[in-house]
């Protein structure tokens, strides 16, 4: 699974103006329902309806919210990256200032669980996380993502 085509495929959000878990998903939310073709109300139900299962906070500041949305033929990435941290219930009760969601149609078991693997793979690398705190740019995230992806595609 290369988090590169996800994200080439989705949005980079570089954004300030959450204040709070649910503010924050609804950042994305708001990024992914255009590239869903769904509403932002419905993509954020979804969301909520996943955290009330328990927090898909990972620590160090990562979350990885993920929801199945119906009409989707694909899994589908955002990548928001907060101002200012938020208490999100993470593992290790830190605030989230990463947030990489994953949306997947709703009988895709695999193709989902092979990109939360990737993410979490991805975002557990400390190098990684300080340099997306420092990227200024969308573009520079997703050069970060295709970096972090070459060793693993050379091996």
């Amino acid at each position: 699974m290369d988090i590169a085509d996800l994200l080439a495929k989705g949005e980079v959000v570089l954004r300030s103006g959450a204040s709070s878990k649910r503010q924050a998903l609804h950042v994305v939310a708001e990024a992914a329902a255009p590239l869903l073709g769904a509403t932002e109300g419905r993509v954020l139900e979804a969301l909520l309806e996943r955290e009330a299962l328990g927090s898909t906070g990972l620590g160090s500041g990562v979350a990885a919210p993920h929801a199945r949305i119906e009409g989707i033929d694909r899994v589908t990435a955002v990548f928001v990256r907060l101002d200012t941290p938020v208490a999100y219930g993470a593992v290790d009760d830190r605030p989230v200032d990463l947030l990489f969601a994953l949306f997947a149609p709703p009988r895709d078991g695999a193709e989902h669980l092979r990109a939360l693997a990737a993410v979490s793979r991805s975002m557990r690398n400390p190098e990684i996380r300080e340099q997306l705190r420092q990227a200024r740019t969308v573009d520079a995230i997703r050069a970060l993502f295709v970096k972090d992806e070459a060793p693993a595609t050379a091996a």
